[in-house]
């Protein structure tokens, strides 16, 4: 082979290595120990208060990864609590600012009629430094903003875990 062919082939090796890695993401995603830490702490700290809940965490493309449901937790709390942990984590967004711009926006008054969509308060999505690794609903407490304050207090506890 002359020196030109080698440099060539070279060349096409390379940018085929550097195309092919270019092709393969690395993502952050929850585990299921700390999904479920989250789920259980939420239960526990809307518990604590005398809500019967359940939370609900899904990973970062919405798929479910723990569920807790309370004692006396209505049934309809199981739905509730996956819709709005899925709503939160598609558009990494709390459900709580989501209603607000339904409320404010013209533009967004359709956000409802997406399928899966609860565009009520009561899922947070879970970061982990800039990324958001999935989100946790909650429902079944008597209004969303106490749903949420629930998912703050689990939130805390595992913050050292999101890093």
């Amino acid at each position: 082979m002359t020196k030109f062919t080698i440099a060539i082939l070279s060349t096409v090796a390379a940018f085929t290595s550097v195309t092919a890695n270019a092709q393969v993401r690395t993502e952050k995603n929850i585990s299921l120990s700390l999904a479920a830490e989250i789920a259980a702490s939420a239960v526990d700290a809307c518990t604590a208060k005398g809500y019967n809940v359940t939370a609900t965490v899904v990973d970062r493309v919405g798929g479910v990864r723990a569920v807790m449901r309370a004692d006396n937790a209505g049934p309809h709390t199981i739905d509730a609590s996956r819709a709005k942990a899925y709503t939160s984590a598609s558009s990494k967004t709390p459900t709580s600012v989501i209603l607000e711009s339904v409320q404010k926006t013209p533009a967004a008054q359709f956000l409802p009629m997406i399928e899966g969509y609860l565009v009520v308060a009561g899922g947070v999505p879970i970061k982990s430094g800039n990324d958001v690794i999935g989100a946790v609903g909650v429902g079944g407490a008597p209004g969303g903003h106490l749903d949420e304050q629930c998912i703050a207090v689990a939130l805390d506890k595992v913050k050292d875990k999101l890093q």
